[in-house]
């Protein structure tokens, strides 16, 4: 298949099905998994991978107190495509599918359930966090790593022609490693050459948000185009998050659904429920930043999937805009969160 033009790109969304009017978008969800496999390297090698998951042990599996190593992997099309239908019924159109080097994407996967949903599916592209990635990606340079996420735009990604729609989520920790930096770096060079929208996974340090909309100003990127993902888990106090919101990127909090403060991956922090996300996200609004926020669910493990005992992809517009407009949010304030700002941002420009 030939590569797709910048021209071609321009103004249009592209999902795993092909370029669409990004008028037919609707209701998206910014960062979600369908398919995936979370599990580090050592976790992929660890023989006791845990039992089978059931009601009957999804609570102790979510708390950290019942070992479950198959609760981070799922490749089962039938059921996600399942999964995706209960979020149509609930009234989400789009899902940004955030899957990428290291988390072993399946492109044809998405296309399947896309069709089967009817469902606009945006891929991502790039690679994860630094242990996550391929032995040989140490000895790539920046211009490389360029190339590659200009190609799974233009061309396709990950060996097929299904071709990516937004750049990410390009991995961080904390501390930052050479080799994410380089990724980073690279991830701005596809930008500029294609015109997508980059989204990043900081470290989980409350400082590294910054840090990353930093290394973004200083190198030309458009900070309006960069989104900062899991900021629920990462930021617990207004001087970062307004500072972070001054920069000019998008904030966004993608953990709605996930209604416990044990938070297994941080031990020091506890998360914030749905309830205390909506009062951040009034905060942002009254000082002038709707335009800058969008929300989401990260689903990535399985216990977090109506089947398994979990809340699904439906969450956000089942409950949580109802709560929103209890708590008195406006219709275009949602509107903008859930729909405006998400096709800004899937637009290629």
């Amino acid at each position: 298949m030939a590569a797709i033009s910048r021209d071609e790109l321009q103004g249009r969304a592209q999902t795993v099905r092909g370029l669409v009017d990004p008028s037919v978008l609707g209701p998206t969800l910014m960062h979600e998994h369908l398919l995936w496999d979370i599990r580090t390297p050592a976790m992929q090698a660890d023989p006791d991978q845990g039992p089978e998951i059931a009601l009957c042990n999804c609570w102790q599996i979510n708390y950290g107190t019942r070992k479950a190593l198959s609760n981070y992997v799922f490749f089962d099309r039938e059921v996600a495509t399942d999964e995706v239908a209960k979020m149509r019924t609930a009234g989400g159109q789009t899902v940004v599918e955030l899957t990428v080097g290291g988390l072993k994407p399946d492109p044809l996967g998405l296309v399947g359930i896309s069709e089967a949903t009817e469902t606009h599916i945006v891929m991502g592209c790039g690679h994860y966090v630094d242990e996550y990635q391929d032995p040989a990606n140490h000895d790539r340079d920046i211009d490389d790593f360029a190339a590659e996420m200009v190609a799974q735009i233009r061309e396709g990604a990950w060996d097929t022609d299904v071709r990516a729609g937004i750049i990410g989520e390009i991995g961080c920790q904390s501390p930052w490693t050479d080799l994410e930096k380089r990724v980073m770096a690279g991830a701005l060079i596809a930008q500029g050459e294609t015109g997508a929208a980059l989204n990043v996974h900081p470290g989980r340090d409350p400082d590294q948000p910054q840090e990353v909309a930093e290394f973004v100003a200083a190198r030309g990127g458009d900070t309006s185009r960069l989104i900062i993902s899991h900021i629920d888990r990462t930021i617990f106090d207004d001087e970062r998050l307004f500072r972070l919101a001054d920069s000019g990127c998008v904030i966004e909090l993608d953990l709605f659904g996930q209604e416990q403060a044990h938070y297994p991956l941080n031990l020091k922090i506890d998360l914030p429920n749905d309830a205390e996300r909506l009062r951040w996200i009034r905060r942002l609004i009254d000082r002038g930043h709707l335009d800058q926020i969008v929300i989401s669910h990260d689903i990535c493990y399985r216990t977090r999937l109506t089947c398994f005992g979990g809340h699904g992809y439906g969450h956000i517009f089942e409950n949580v805009v109802p709560l929103m407009q209890r708590r008195g949010f406006t219709q275009a304030e949602i509107d903008r969160i859930t729909i405006e700002t998400p096709r800004r941002l899937l637009t290629f420009v």
